[in-house]
């Protein structure tokens, strides 16, 4: 399963990379925004597929993102004290995230928007990140999670 898990950290990964996100960024590609906007696709991911595994195999994958994040933080060269503090705002971040993304539906377009200024620095109206989130809601729904843990794929929608 883990090579599954890996496959579907790097299609979050290779969605996270997507230049057109970052022009609508304030800060350009920051390792805090990278992330954060990596975490905005993996809420939306689980949110999708929660329905379609079980919990145990989505805990594990969650887990698995997590321990490659703390690998990257380390790798920048960061120490131990400094990695639990950065993992514990990380998991933070995330949760926080979760918690709007599972009220995604009923947010109306103002909330929406708050929303996306509240985690990152939006350049313009952030009405991009509400359509390209929108559009990929749907392209999750359209593809079964199979579907990610094959290789990377190219994410078009």
């Amino acid at each position: 399963m883990n090579n599954n898990f890996l496959n579907i950290y790097n299609n979050l990964i290779k969605l996270t990379r997507n230049k057109y996100i970052f022009e609508n960024i304030s800060n350009k590609e920051t390792f805090s925004d990278r992330l954060t906007i990596f975490f905005f696709h993996f809420a939306f991911f689980l949110k999708i597929y929660k329905k379609q595994t079980s919990k145990k195999n989505l805990q594990n994958l969650y887990d698995f993102i997590f321990k490659q994040i703390e690998l990257s933080i380390r790798e920048i060269g960061y120490g131990d004290a400094t990695v639990n503090k950065k993992m514990k705002l990380y998991v933070n971040l995330m949760y926080s995230i979760i918690d709007k993304v599972e009220l995604w539906e009923k947010l109306n377009l103002s909330e929406k928007t708050k929303f996306f200024s509240n985690f990152i620095e939006v350049n313009k109206e952030s009405s991009f990140f509400i359509n390209y989130f929108n559009k990929y809601v749907d392209y999750l729904t359209k593809k079964s999670l199979n579907y990610f843990t094959k290789d990377v794929i190219s994410l078009k929608f």
